[in-house]
Parts: structure tokens; C-alpha cells; sequence
């Protein structure tokens, strides 16, 4: 078994002539080839379930079967497990597999496999050598995706470490991005091609967990819940980009405040410089899909029951027609920022930086993980006490903790017993969701006097208010029966 690692980055079609001239690349002449790849798979798509590819590839004259897993590409960084043989089409001979588990499962599934979906591309590959010891493959793939009657276009960098350390590797990568729009892709060939076959339209992508591992240290806890933000984030860039659909820039900021609430979370073990570097950055962009995210609120949760209620009012009519002239400017400022060389390098570097992060055994993550809980729980605590009157700057504190609590409760939820994690969790999620509707009250008063200004918005604001007392009564039992809940954590 080989195990690929890869840094995968879009290219414009128009930028792609302006490659081969870069400086790392233009004194040695590219070896160009025709690739056609067919990847297989049973009806059911048992192999996509695994997240593994099979695939036959016509290199030349050379036939190839390949077996790979299809892991996620967190900022374009992919290190995938790879057997691969000289073979014939349609002798699907699986005995070079080294993994016997993973050997027995193909060989169960041979008679079942199908083509599903191919790709078709020339590729121009260079060979970098930046030191003694380091061996880079650049490629530059134009082609095609090819599913039925449906395609999809391929340009890409791929960049391969073929020998040396992944750092030099990415010392490459930034060197490219440094002079052409090169943007780090989450997405393989094989996931593209999986989803033009299935023809399956774009869909929001919320939060999974990391993975742990026993005997994973804390700084490795920390980089795999970082790299599973970048996935949720990366998987709803298309969503911004190319649709009105309010949920892809929900899940987006979502991303984007787990990662700086892991950043904050771990931030005692981890170098100065990179919080320094990169909390602000990510709070910049969030804050950059912040009013596209208010509006979409305002107009699809706040409006809808003041228009039912006055119907013909013309402040009203008014107020809607105003609303949605902010939302679509909010909405192209989204979109710039989430298409900017800024943003693209901003995935790049942080992969870069949280790939070279120092482990240390110090302190075992069993140890780390209760003390962060307390830390949010106290601070939960005693900020419970400020927010039982209408005082939205204490209310607006108390969700912002609460937020970082019930992130770092999703971060660690494999350590503890799920049951008590479970009850815990859907305690603060109740009071939370209060929280978040009271602040959404606070947001929605702000848009209309903004949208609406003067006595025109006298009404939408009264009726606001009239809302926001209706939630403080219920704020302060959710606050007790959080309160009463003991922390998981602390059964041991």
C-alpha cells in the first residue's frame, strides 16, 4: 500500500495557459499525457458508502487498476491509501490489496461492479526538486467529467509529494497560489464524479464530527476538528457562490465560528503567531456573510407573520421591497468574498500551518478536554445570573458562551458517556435556540429602523417587541433546568 498525498487546486480555464511560465516551471519542458479513468462501483453504490474508488486507467498503450480511498481534502490537502497494478480492463484481480478486510470486501463485490462514471483529461506534469531529498509531482489537468449524456469540466493543479516532507510540499503550493488564482478544492474527481452521475443537485452541508482515536494527542484532536470545520465549509462554498438558497450561508458561518471556537478552545497549546494569524481572518470573513445571513433571516422567519398580520399595510409592503434590495447587495458582497484570492489563501496557508503544528504527549487529551468544559461551564454560570431582566448585551454574552460551550461539547463528545452528554447537550440546546430567537428580535429591530427609517418602522418594531416579551418569560426556567443538569464530565 502507498499512501498519495496531494494538495488539489482549481484553476480558472483562462489562467491555465499562464502555468506553464511560472517561474518554478518554466525551465523544464511538461510530459504530456492522455488520461481516461472509468470508475466502478456495485448498483447500490456500496464502494461510495465506503468512501473507497475503483477505477481502470488508460495511460497509453498501459492499462491500470487502481483501488484508493476517497477521504476528505480539508483546504486541498488529500492523503489517501493507494494500490495500484498493471492490469486488463474487466480483470478485476484484487490481490495486490495488502488490507485483507479491505481485500475480502472487493472481492465479495467483483461480480457486482459498473462502470458509473469517467474521466477524460490531457495531463501536463512537471517534476520539481526544490532540495536534496524532495520530489514534487505538478500536473495540470484540462478535461472532462463524463456521466451519461451529462459533463462536467476538469482544471486542476494537482500537486504530489513524491519524496520529502509534506512542508515543501506546501512551500510549492504557496508559491503557485502566490501568482495565479489558484483555489484549494475539497472535492475529488471521484466525489464530483459521484454526484453527476446521481444527478444529485447541491445540498447544504452541516457538521460532523472529528474523529478520535485512543492514543490521538491534544494538538491531533485539535487539527482533525479544525480539518472537519474546513470540510463543512468548503462543502457550502458552491451553495454561496451559485444559489439564493439562505441555508448555504448559514452552514457556512456555522464552519466558520466552530473553527474559531476550536482555535479559542485549544489555544493554550497552540503558538501564539497562528491564533494571532488566523483568528482574525476567519472572524473577518464570517463577519463578511454576516448581514447576508441577518437578511435571509429577517426576510424568511421575521417578516412572514407581520405581513399575515397587517397584509395591506404599505409600511409593510414597503419594508419587504427594501429588505430584499439589502439582501441581494449583502449577497454579492457575500459572493466576493467567498470567490477572492484572500479567501483562497487563507485555506492554503491555515491547512498549511495546522498540518505543521508540534504534538507533544502534554497534556493527554483525557485531561485537557474536562478542564476546557469547566472552563465554558463557569463562564456559562456566571453569566446565567446577569441575563433574568431584558438586558440584551447580557443576553447577547451569555449565548456567545453558550455557543463555545455547546462547540466544545460536539468537539469532545466521544470521550464521555453519551447518554449524560445527550441530556446535557439537548439542555443547553433548548436555551440556546431561546437565546438565538431573542437576538434574532434584537437583529430585526436594527434591519427595519436601517430599512425603514423614521416612524415608518414604528409598527414592525412594536410588534417586535411585543415577541420579545412573549420569549423573556420563558428564558428563566430554560435557564434553571440548564442549570440543574450536572456536567457529564464530571462522573468520571
Amino acid at each position: 500500500m502507498a499512501l498519495e498525498t496531494e494538495i488539489k487546486m482549481s484553476l480558472p480555464a483562462g489562467a491555465a495557459r499562464r502555468l506553464p511560465a511560472h517561474r518554478l516551471l518554466a525551465d523544464s519542458k511538461p510530459l504530456r499525457q492522455q488520461l481516461v479513468n472509468t470508475y466502478y462501483d456495485t448498483a447500490d453504490l456500496r464502494l461510495q458508502r465506503k468512501r473507497l474508488a475503483v477505477r481502470y486507467r488508460q495511460k497509453g498503450s498501459e492499462w491500470l487498476l487502481t483501488v484508493k480511498s476517497d477521504a476528505p481534502s480539508p483546504g486541498g490537502l488529500a492523503q489517501r491509501r493507494e494500490w495500484e497494478v498493471a492490469s486488463q480492463p474487466g480483470e478485476f484481480d484484487f490481490s495486490h490489496v495488502d488490507n485483507m478486510k479491505l481485500r475480502r470486501f472487493l472481492e465479495s463485490v467483483t461480480f457486482d461492479l459498473v462502470p458509473v462514471f469517467t474521466t477524460d483529461f490531457i495531463r501536463s506534469l512537471w517534476i520539481l526538486t526544490p532540495q536534496d531529498g524532495t520530489r514534487i509531482e505538478v500536473a495540470l489537468d484540462r478535461g472532462k467529467i463524463i456521466a451519461g449524456e451529462r459533463s462536467d469540466p476538469i482544471c486542476e493543479v494537482e500537486l504530489e509529494l513524491l519524496e520529502g516532507s509534506v512542508d515543501e510540499l506546501f512551500a510549492a503550493a504557496v508559491a503557485l497560489q502566490a501568482d495565479l488564482p489558484l483555489h484549494p478544492e475539497g472535492a475529488s474527481k471521484a466525489e464530483r464524479g459521484y454526484r453527476l452521475a446521481a444527478e444529485k443537485a447541491l445540498a447544504p452541508v452541516r457538521a460532523t464530527n472529528a474523529t478520535l482515536e485512543m492514543g490521538m494527542t491534544s494538538i491531533a484532536v485539535f487539527r482533525s476538528t479544525a480539518f472537519s470545520c474546513l470540510g463543512q465549509l468548503q462543502g457550502n462554498e458552491r451553495g454561496v457562490r451559485e444559489t439564493d438558497a439562505p441555508e448555504f450561508i448559514h452552514q457556512a458561518r456555522v464552519a466558520m465560528r466552530r473553527l474559531r471556537s476550536a482555535i479559542r478552545l485549544w489555544r493554550p497549546l497552540l503558538p501564539a503567531d497562528y491564533v494571532s494569524n488566523f483568528d482574525p481572518r476567519w472572524r473577518t470573513l464570517a463577519n463578511q456573510l454576516g448581514d447576508t445571513r441577518n437578511w435571509d433571516v429577517f426576510i424568511t422567519e421575521i417578516l412572514p407573520p407581520i405581513s399575515k398580520a397587517f397584509p395591506e399595510h404599505s409600511d409593510i409592503r414597503r419594508l419587504e421591497n427594501e429588505a430584499r434590495t439589502h439582501l441581494t447587495a449583502c449577497r454579492k458582497q457575500a459572493r466576493a468574498a467567498m470567490t477572492s484570492p484572500d479567501y483562497s489563501r487563507l485555506l492554503l496557508e491555515f491547512t498549511a500551518a495546522s498540518v505543521a503544528l508540534v504534538e507533544s504527549k502534554k497534556p493527554p487529551i483525557a485531561g485537557f478536554a474536562p478542564r476546557s468544559l469547566n472552563k465554558r461551564a463557569k463562564r456559562v454560570a456566571a453569566l446565567a445570573t446577569e441575563t433574568r431582566d431584558s438586558n440584551p448585551e447580557a443576553r447577547h454574552a451569555l449565548r456567545v458562551a453558550l455557543k463555545r460551550l455547546r462547540y466544545a461539547l460536539e468537539f469532545f463528545a466521544p470521550l464521555f458517556p453519551a447518554r449524560r452528554m445527550q441530556r446535557y447537550h439537548q439542555s443547553a440546546a433548548g436555551l440556546l435556540e431561546l437565546l438565538g430567537q431573542m437576538n434574532d428580535i434584537v437583529v430585526a429591530e436594527q434591519l427595519a429602523m436601517q430599512a425603514l427609517p423614521g416612524h415608518h418602522s414604528d409598527l414592525v418594531r412594536a410588534w417586535l417587541a411585543g415577541r420579545s416579551d412573549l420569549m423573556l418569560g420563558q428564558l428563566g426556567p430554560l435557564l434553571g433546568e440548564f442549570l440543574r443538569h450536572q456536567p457529564p464530565w464530571e462522573h468520571g
